[in-house]
């Protein structure tokens, strides 16, 4: 009988970190829903203590979500652990994951604790938390670079204190497999009580070895729960990747033994909704999810699959949810094909107006552009002007004129609170120009650190992605626009991007 391995998605918490990556509440409960589809067996929804907004979409996801055991994050005190209860009332399945640092670096410069005071702390978190939820994580906060024999200590404690996952995060990303397996392995052969929990990792990508420090935990180490984040979404290098850890342990089941309850058939719908909704482009080489995942330019490994598939191809395209019929809609289609496809792309928008809204977008598109594709549809619910009501700012109209040796110039139209105004601007081209001319009108001050651009389907007809990261006071945004013309994608993206400046939502630096 094979064990099983628990998938602990951290996207909504962990990958939420990444600089501009935050995301709106409603954004945050349409990624849990699809991560339910995928049958994630935890969704960890967000750190509740750490802001208002944040606790409400814990409150919302744990209300909702039925089918995955949803968990908030907090730090190892009675006020943060009460926040993470209140909010995980409605939840069926709840889990409090509550953390502290335990390396003599992390103790010493960041909590300016003994190691003594830390013991007491992890200690009484955990059995604070205990009384309120049945199922309880700890995590010893950088526990790789901890000194062995007082992660030994603090853990037995926790445990018998009623912790039920121990997690050992490698907090910076400085494992390597081999002597991260076998750290995972000395700890639970020390602790005496070690078969009591179950033991989890949670790696970072910082030297690119997220995934295989993770699959060595539990091959060597024995772990049971593998945390991790879609497309490896994350601060810094990112985290270890939901996709490849399913689909490694899916497709070498030979070597792992090891059975898991996700349906991989939703990952690719999860990827591009994660990537949409926070403008993190997939790089096209990226395994299992990438546009090139499945791709075979050698003529040699061309020939090899159309004879026989598994010469080349370990993995079907279509068992991670690729299909080679992507046109799903066209200028012809009805509201009832469009909400149908909605579904089945795992979308659940919350009212008729909502989806009056988007498919109101759906067919000025099809005027446009003759085939939809399923990124299309998805590219219109996320884009923040499909409910221009709850913005500050929404585009109406552009107009350009770009000529060789001739300064471009552009005249940008969009509301301001509902009240329509107009604003030009020359600039280098006509996305400088576009841009310039919101910026002249609204005066942000804000310092734009990425523009980027991807097509979201392969051909010139494609609608273009565009990405606009700002920062203003410290505060970093990601804005995403998408528009068959680049330039309106590009003013689109722009005031997704203040609209995102305007809110007043608080980030609180978490355990990694």
């Amino acid at each position: 009988m094979a064990d099983k391995l628990i998938i602990f998605d951290t996207t909504l918490r962990d990958g939420e970190q990444s600089p501009g990556a935050s995301m709106t509440r409603d954004e945050k409960l349409r990624i849990a829903r699809q991560l339910e589809r995928l049958k994630v067996d935890v969704i960890e929804a967000g750190f509740a203590a750490s802001s208002n907004g944040d606790f409400e979409a814990v409150q919302l996801i744990a209300n909702t979500i039925k089918d995955s055991t949803i968990c908030s994050l907090s730090r190892a005190n009675d006020r943060d652990i009460s926040r993470a209860a209140e909010a995980l009332k409605g939840a069926n399945s709840a889990r409090i994951h509550t953390f502290i640092a335990t390396s003599p670096l992390h103790m010493e410069k960041k909590l300016r604790m003994t190691p003594d005071q830390v013991f007491e702390q992890a200690k009484q978190s955990v059995r604070f938390a205990r009384n309120l939820v049945a199922d309880v994580e700890f995590s010893p906060e950088d526990g790789y670079r901890s000194d062995v024999d007082f992660l030994c200590r603090v853990l037995e404690v926790v445990i018998a204190e009623g912790a039920t996952t121990i997690n050992v995060p490698d907090t910076v990303g400085y494992a390597i497999p081999e002597l991260y397996g076998n750290f995972i392995k000395t700890l639970r052969e020390r602790i005496p009580n070690s078969d009591k929990a179950i033991w989890s990792v949670h790696c970072h990508n910082d030297l690119g070895m997220a995934v295989a420090n993770s699959l060595a935990g539990v091959k060597i180490g024995g772990a049971r729960q593998v945390e991790c984040t879609i497309n490896g979404l994350g601060e810094r290098a990112g985290n270890c990747s939901l996709e490849e850890i399913v689909m490694a342990v899916k497709t070498r089941r030979d070597y792992f033994g090891l059975d898991l309850g996700i349906d991989a058939t939703h990952i690719l719908a999860a990827s591009r909704m994660v990537s949409q909704t926070t403008g993190f482009v997939v790089q096209p080489n990226k395994a299992v999810v990438g546009a090139n995942a499945f791709a075979h330019a050698s003529g040699i490994h061309q020939d090899g699959v159309l004879k026989a598939r598994d010469t080349y191809e370990i993995m079907r395209a279509e068992d991670v949810g690729w299909t080679a019929n992507k046109i799903v809609l066209g200028k012809l289609s009805g509201r009832n094909a469009f909400k149908q496809r909605l579904q089945e792309l795992g979308v659940q928008l919350e009212s008729e107006a909502e989806i009056n809204a988007a498919f109101a977008r759906f067919k000025e598109l099809a005027d446009r552009k003759s085939d939809i594709f399923d990124e299309d549809i998805l590219a219109l619910v996320s884009d923040d002007s499909v409910t221009p009501d709850k913005e500050q700012y929404s585009f109406v109209s552009l107009s350009q004129h770009s000529e060789t040796g001739e300064r471009p110039h552009a005249a940008v139209v969009f509301t301001v609170a509902g009240k329509e105004v107009k604003s030009d601007s020359d600039g280098n081209g006509p996305v400088d120009a576009s841009l310039k001319a919101i910026e002249a009108h609204v005066q942000s001050g804000a310092e734009m650190v990425l523009y980027s651009v991807n097509a979201i389907s392969g051909s010139t007809e494609s609608q273009g992605e565009v990405t606009v990261r700002l920062q203003n006071s410290g505060r970093v945004v990601n804005g995403v626009g998408s528009d068959p013309d680049i330039v309106v994608a590009s003013a689109k993206a722009y005031l997704s991007a203040l609209n995102k400046l305007q809110s007043k939502s608080d980030r609180v630096a978490a355990q990694g």
